[in-house]
């Protein structure tokens, strides 16, 4: 038999290590994570932490303005959680060592920026490499608790009883309860059984289904496609959110342009100077993003363009490099000087508000298995997240599904024994092409047809030719060993496919759904859309 832990938690952003420190207080963890320990979405947030952290601002102000970026579809019992108990998460992450930019004229306060949707300054930032920082605090604050973090290591399916009990025969358990995972090792082609009493989904978003993005490459849905295969409910996975701001450059293909750039009084413009935000929204560039994206994508393919431009020519050198250091020093490395260029910029694939259902203690409809960070859906964003709210999120459902989890977790009996993988008939492949070829196609598709504007029609094509792409990854799996690839090839493939068959189902437009067909929103789909695979 396997070796078993109290916690098992696959991913290593701010989530996966905020409930690890939380969790080592009731029980043995380990953390695994497919690349770097330091390799995550949080690792490249550029903007912030949003928090009530000045006199100035308040609570209900913090709420509102969530309320109203989630266009209707916020769950308000949890902005009110992430809100009230995030400052105290944010003064805990500066207790164990972040250290958060201070304001250039009095070193006792904190500079807080504002960004798009946010009525005041309350953005906490680390300069603009904030998740970098975030990160290093909480691996150095790991590593000093003796946390486990095993890298490396592809998860490739969760183990549920219900599975096993297929597999062995057995009448299937009328609640699926979830014992452990399997996980990959690259480097030396084995599956390991990893089982465990609680298991945590905390593997960022999946950034990398479409054709541009600003997410790394780890970031494939992992932990959304193994809850979709193992039965867990599914919600909201048709609001994708487009950075409106992704650098165009034909060698950097994922640099993100923080949001804080628009709050400082960047200013959007085509290649010939002209501004054309006042012409969508009065907020003009400080919009939420959903609204800044599509103008920016309605300019482009108005005019013929390939991106458009921000200005941020009106701060001195100086201040530019204060404020930006990491944005300016990466474009001076490729030629261009924001202090007197303007900078090419194209929406991106950015952040998934949708994913695996929770409650407000981070549980999915799977006993046992919890889902946090990008992975889950909490209600906090709705329709549309409001900038800089997802890390504030990440600790905040870290910390009570940590304490949640930690609390039963004496009347969670040790997990049952797990058959080895079974690698059947499959052979080495010699084809390795086929699986960049689909890939290829998936997120074109996705980018082309389930973008920032949709229509019926693209949604019913991009449907058929997932359902083709699937059938093909299905027979590759079964056919051939597996490799990291064809794990990450089948999960953009199984997110691909909630996207677009959530997307179906939202007949309006709403936040980051935008529906040419459908243009207004329907008070008839002020609901979830909730989808779960039969098992």
């Amino acid at each position: 038999m396997s070796d078993s832990v109290d916690f098992l938690v696959i991913g290593s952003g701010i989530a996966g290590l905020w409930f690890a420190l939380q969790a080592v207080q009731h029980g043995t963890v380990r953390v695994i994570t497919k690349d770097r320990p330091e390799e995550s979405n949080t690792q490249y947030a550029q903007g912030g932490i949003a928090a009530v952290w000045s006199k100035e601002d308040s609570y209900e102000e913090h709420v509102q303005d969530t309320l109203i970026a989630g266009a209707g579809l916020c769950r308000r019992e949890a902005v009110e959680v992430v809100v009230r108990e995030g400052p105290d998460r944010v003064r805990e992450l500066i207790d164990l060592g972040a250290h958060f930019t201070r304001h250039h004229d009095r070193a006792d306060w904190y500079d807080l920026h504002r960004e798009g949707g946010h009525s005041r300054r309350r953005i906490l930032h680390a300069d603009d490499f904030t998740g970098a920082e975030v990160v290093r605090a909480l691996r150095a604050k790991g590593q000093a608790e003796g946390i486990r973090v095993d890298d490396h290591l592809v998860a490739i399916d969760l183990i549920t009883e219900r599975g096993l009990s297929r597999r062995c025969g057995e009448i299937p358990p009328a609640v699926d309860t979830v014992v452990g995972a399997y996980l990959f090792n690259p480097a030396t082609g084995e599956v390991e059984v990893a089982r465990a009493k609680v298991v945590v989904l905390a593997t960022g978003g999946a950034g990398k289904t479409y054709l541009f993005t600003t997410n790394p490459s780890v970031a494939t849905g992992d932990g959304m496609a193994m809850a979709w295969r193992a039965g867990a409910e599914m919600s909201n996975m048709e609001f994708v959110q487009f950075h409106p701001t992704a650098l165009f450059h034909h060698t950097e293909k994922h640099f993100l342009i923080s949001e804080a750039l628009r709050g400082e009084g960047g200013k959007l413009q085509l290649p010939s100077g002209e501004r054309f935000m006042a012409a969508y929204d009065p907020r003009e560039e400080l919009a939420p993003r959903d609204i800044v994206a599509r103008a920016i994508d309605a300019e482009i393919k108005r005019h013929g363009l390939d991106h458009v431009c921000l200005d941020m020519r009106h701060l001195s050198r100086e201040v530019i490099e204060e404020r930006f250091p990491n944005i300016h020093a990466k474009l001076l490395s490729l030629g261009i000087d924001m202090a007197v260029d303007t900078i090419p910029v194209v929406p991106a694939a950015h952040y998934f508000c949708g994913g695996v259902r929770v409650d407000l203690d981070g549980a999915t409809s799977i006993q046992h298995l919890y889902a946090i960070g990008e992975t889950a859906n909490t209600g906090l964003h709705g329709a549309n997240r409001l900038a800089s709210n997802s890390l504030l999120e990440a600790t905040v459902f870290a910390e009570r599904a940590a304490a949640h989890a930690g609390g039963m977790l004496g009347q969670i009996a040790e997990p049952r024994e797990v058959p080895a993988w079974d690698v059947g008939e499959a052979v080495d492949s010699d084809e390795q092409v086929v699986i960049l070829q689909v890939w290829e196609e998936i997120r074109r598709f996705m980018m082309n047809y389930v973008g920032i504007v949709r229509t019926h029609n693209r949604l019913t094509r991009a449907r058929r030719r997932i359902r083709l792409v699937q059938d093909e990854i299905r027979e590759y799996y079964w056919n051939f060993k597996l490799t990291a690839d064809l794990i990450e090839l089948r999960n953009i493939a199984d997110v691909a496919e909630m996207v677009v068959l959530s997307a179906m189902q939202r007949r309006e437009s709403r936040g980051l759904h935008y529906n040419l067909d459908f243009p207004e929103q329907d008070s008839r789909f002020i609901r979830d859309t909730v989808i779960q695979r039969r098992c």
